[in-house]
C-alpha cells in the first residue's frame, strides 16, 4: 500500500509525518533544525527520498538543506546564492529607490524530473536554480533585469518571489508569482520573462489595472491541464484559461475573497481549494469558523467543507505555501495553521481531522506520496 510524507515547515523547526495509505495513523519526526524557520520544505517529484528545506535565522542568515533519505538525516548544501551584480534598484514602500537586499529563501521547487535541479524564490525578488543537488546556486537574472524590474513594490512580507510552477508539458517554461508584481512567465528556461496579469485589478495601486505591481498571493495548476491556472490574489480568486495570458475572477458565493493558499484536487482539475481570511488587515478566519471551499466547478460555486474543523473561536491563518494535496485515490488535501495545527481529509475535504496539534507557527505544508 502506497504511503504519505507530509513536510510541515514552521517558525521553530521542521517535521515530517508519514502514513500508511489509509491516512489514520501518523508517525511525527522532529523538529528538525530547531529554533530555526523553515520558510519552505519540499521532496523531488523525481526522487521520494530526496527532500530540500529552507532554513533561516536573523542571527545566522539563511542555509539551505538537503536530505537524502527522506528527513532522517540532513546535510548543509551550498548556500552561495548571491544576486549576480550590485546595482539596481527598486521601489520600496515610500516610492523611493532602495538598492536589491537578499534576505531569505521563501520557496524551493525541484524539476520534475531530475532530483539534482532545483529553483529558488528569494527576497527581494530574484529566482535561483541549481543543477547539482543545491551545492552551487546560479541567478536566472533575466528575472531581476526585466524592465519593469524597478517598479516592482513589497507586500507586506517583503518584496517576495514566493511561487514556482514548473509546466510539465513545456520543460522550459517556468511561471512564478511575487508579491507585490504578479505573475511572470518564461518560456525559454529562465532566460526571458514576460508579466501575465491581463485581467488583474488592484484597486491598492495608482493604475488598478497596471501590467505589474499586483499581490498575487498563490498559483496553483494541475499537471494534467497546465495551460489553466488558478489564483489567490490580495482579493479576488481567479482563474486563466490560457496559461496565464489573461484572467477572469471566480471568487462567486465565497463569504470573502481574501487568503493566501489555493490548490487543487490530484485527480480533477476542477476541484480546487481555498481558505479565506477576514480581510487584510485582520488576518483570521471569518466568523471565527475554521472553513475550507472547495469548488468542483472551477470556480464561482463553493461549498463551505467544515466537519472536523473548529466552528467557534478559532482565530488563525493558513499562510500561501500551507496547502498541499497528495495523489492517492481517494485524494487527501492537508494544511497547516499558524495556530499549529496540521489538519489532513483523506476524502478530498468531506472529513477533516487533526495529525498534530500544538507545533509552532506552520509556515509550509507539502505532501510527497510514497511507492
Amino acid at each position: 500500500m502506497s504511503g504519505v510524507r507530509v513536510l510541515v515547515g514552521t517558525r521553530k523547526g521542521a517535521f515530517v509525518l508519514t502514513s500508511d495509505g489509509t491516512r489514520e495513523r501518523w508517525d511525527v519526526s522532529g523538529p528538525h533544525f530547531g529554533g530555526w524557520e523553515i520558510y519552505h520544505l519540499k521532496g523531488s517529484p523525481a526522487d521520494p527520498n530526496r527532500l530540500y528545506a529552507s532554513q533561516s535565522s536573523s542571527w545566522f542568515g539563511q542555509v539551505i538543506q538537503r536530505s537524502n533519505d527522506g528527513g532522517k538525516t540532513w546535510q548543509t548544501a551550498g548556500n552561495k546564492l548571491a544576486y549576480e551584480g550590485a546595482t539596481g534598484t527598486h521601489l520600496w514602500y515610500d516610492g523611493t529607490p532602495r538598492p536589491w537586499e537578499f534576505a531569505r529563501v521563501w520557496h524551493l521547487e525541484p524539476s520534475l524530473t531530475d532530483p539534482d535541479t532545483v529553483y529558488a524564490g528569494v527576497q527581494d525578488a530574484a529566482l535561483f536554480r541549481s543543477v547539482d543537488g543545491a551545492q552551487t546556486w546560479q541567478e536566472l537574472p533575466g528575472l531581476r533585469g526585466h524592465k519593469s524590474a524597478s517598479l516592482w513594490q513589497p507586500g507586506a512580507g517583503g518584496l517576495c518571489l514566493h511561487t514556482i510552477v514548473l509546466d510539465p508539458s513545456h520543460p522550459e517554461r517556468i511561471f512564478i508569482a511575487i508579491s507585490a508584481a504578479g505573475v511572470f512567465r518564461s518560456d525559454d528556461a529562465g532566460k526571458t520573462w514576460q508579466p501575465m496579469n491581463r485581467g488583474l485589478r488592484s484597486e491598492q495601486i495608482p493604475d488598478p489595472t497596471a501590467e505589474v505591481g499586483h499581490c498575487v498571493h498563490r498559483i496553483a495548476m494541475h499537471r494534467s491541464r497546465p495551460g489553466v491556472l488558478f489564483m489567490q490574489k490580495h482579493w479576488d480568486v481567479m482563474r486563466s484559461d490560457d496559461a496565464g495570458e489573461s484572467w477572469r475572477e471566480i471568487s462567486g458565493n465565497l463569504p470573502t475573497d481574501f487568503g493566501f493558499p489555493i490548490d487543487v484536487h490530484a485527480h480533477e482539475p476542477d476541484t480546487i481549494y481555498v481558505v479565506p481570511i477576514k480581510s487584510d488587515s485582520e488576518h483570521y478566519v471569518p466568523d471565527a469558523r475554521l472553513r475550507v471551499y472547495r469548488s468542483r466547478t472551477g470556480g464561482n460555486e463553493w461549498e463551505a467543507l467544515t466537519n472536523g474543523l473548529p466552528q467557534r473561536d478559532c482565530y488563525v491563518n493558513v499562510l500561501r505555501d500551507a496547502m498541499a494535496v497528495d495523489s492517492l485515490d481517494p485524494c487527501g488535501v492537508y494544511f497547516g495553521t499558524t495556530g499549529g495545527q496540521v489538519y489532513a481529509s483523506a476524502n478530498a475535504g468531506d472529513r477533516w481531522a487533526p495529525i498534530v496539534r500544538d507545533l509552532p507557527s506552520v509556515v509550509s505544508v507539502e505532501v510527497q506520496t510514497l511507492p
